[in-house]
């Protein structure tokens, strides 16, 4: 009898350690834009793999791809609202967490090079880390999408008036591009979401992109253009965002784990994605009517950026913060 009372004692304890194992394991949810099977997907699940082995399966990470949580304007409304823990965004999402200056660093025609990019969005860290720390998000890691190039079907783009009448877009959540349509003036640009893109493109509706190569071939987009431009209109930048409330209730072992992952994530990202980037537009010019502007045609663009730049100061960014990078990018 004893015997049979200890069994149960014993299974009876199992249970109860099996169960409170179950209850400390803790997923994050991560919405993304990205594929599964892309240059960022195969970082993000290395970045899984890494905290789910350091934490012995306590916190695991858990990937929506390929746009199933939405846009970024939706993931970031899921961020707030608790449905989704965190996200790889662009600057678009990140401009949607309420902190628009980040928006500053994806100015057309501000930076010669990612090095002043990168000497810019350094000194600007702290800056940029408490203003998201403010709107209840915190930075996991800075990260790059490309150097964006004008890509085309049927024609190529010399002079800003070449975009009149076309078909021209911008994304939801993106201030600068209505603004530089505007600036040109004749554009009826649509305003759509990344997931929309590649379709518009197939029903001729979008005959014009302004995108990194890499985000070109990832997401199907290159196979219907024919033309591209060499000159580079700005770099795409972007981060690993997480809820603050989330992060912060994490158990500090957990939190340490995610935190150095991520940090290291975003940094091999960094790297990766820019020769990545570089590499496709390669094959691109190769593939491609590839064409290049005349220095008066590159000075039409610069004017042009300058007055977007001008007319974006203290109407969408603060002025005091666009005078410090547009100062830094010098």
């Amino acid at each position: 009898m004893l015997r049979k009372l200890a069994a149960t004692f014993a299974v009876a304890l199992a249970a109860v350690a099996f169960s409170d194992s179950a209850d400390a394991a803790t997923t994050l949810k991560i919405g993304t834009l990205a594929p599964g099977d892309s240059a960022w997907g195969k970082e993000f699940k290395k970045w899984a793999k890494d905290v789910s082995n350091d934490t012995n399966g306590e916190l695991t990470l858990d990937f929506q791809w390929n746009g199933q949580a939405g846009d970024e304007v939706l993931m970031v409304q899921k961020i707030r609202s608790g449905q989704l823990d965190a996200a790889a965004v662009t600057a678009v999402g990140l401009a949607q967490t309420g902190v628009t200056d980040v928006l500053l660093f994806q100015m057309p025609g501000l930076f010669a090079n990612w090095g002043k990019l990168d000497a810019a969005r350094n000194a600007m860290k702290a800056d940029f880390d408490a203003a998201f720390q403010a709107k209840g998000f915190t930075i996991l890691g800075w990260g790059d999408v490309g150097a964006a190039k004008t890509m085309s079907i049927g024609f190529e783009v010399h002079h800003p008036a070449d975009l009149k009448g076309k078909g021209c877009y911008f994304l939801a959540g993106d201030p600068i591009g209505p603004k530089l349509f505007a600036t040109i003036g004749g554009i009826n640009a649509r305003e759509v979401t990344v997931p929309e893109i590649l379709p518009n493109l197939t029903n001729g509706a979008i005959q014009v992109l302004v995108t990194p190569p890499l985000a070109a071939e990832q997401l199907q987009w290159s196979s219907r253009v024919t033309h591209i431009g060499t000159l580079t209109t700005g770099f795409g930048i972007g981060a690993i965002i997480v809820s603050t409330p989330k992060l912060q209730g994490l158990p500090d072992n957990l939190k340490q784990v995610l935190n150095a992952r991520g940090a290291e994530t975003a940094e091999r990202l960094t790297r990766s994605i820019r020769n990545l980037d570089a590499q496709a537009f390669a094959r691109l010019k190769a593939s491609k009517s590839a064409y290049e502007l005349s220095d008066g045609e590159k000075q039409e663009w610069k004017d042009l950026f300058a007055k977007v730049r001008g007319q974006l100061r203290g109407s969408v960014f603060t002025p005091a913060l666009f005078d410090k990078v547009t100062s830094l990018a010098q």
